[in-house]
């Protein structure tokens, strides 16, 4: 039985910055997962996971200092990261879907067979 491996919170929060960068150069999640030497499925609890705590700002209003032109251009890097996040998983769904009905239409022929 494989030992498993706890990642301290800087190592958590290492590699997901990491996991970001290789996402925003277009890689596919089980690529950055390779990479990084974690699941898919670990990175994605680490994501879902409640951030540490973060520093106190002073105060909670908005950065005026950046345009509205800058905030638009990382919303839609921030959209198409998404959307290959979202086609990726969409693919492993349907080649997961295609092998389990291979699987069960398999298995029927050979009770077919057998039963015979």
């Amino acid at each position: 039985m494989a030992t498993q491996k706890r990642h301290s919170k800087v190592e958590v929060a290492t590699k997901l910055a990491q996991a970001n960068d290789l996402a925003g150069q277009g890689k596919p999640q089980s690529e950055i997962a390779r990479t990084l030497g974690v699941s898919v499925m670990t990175l994605h609890r680490w994501r879902k996971a409640p951030p540490g705590p973060q520093p106190v700002h002073e105060a909670d209003e908005p950065d005026w200092t950046r345009s509205g032109d800058d905030r638009i251009t990382e919303l839609q890097l921030e959209n198409s990261r998404l959307r290959r996040l979202v086609t990726d998983l969409l693919l492993e769904k349907i080649k997961l879907e295609e092998a389990a009905q291979r699987t069960k239409a398999f298995g029927m022929t050979r009770r077919r067979r057998a039963s015979r």
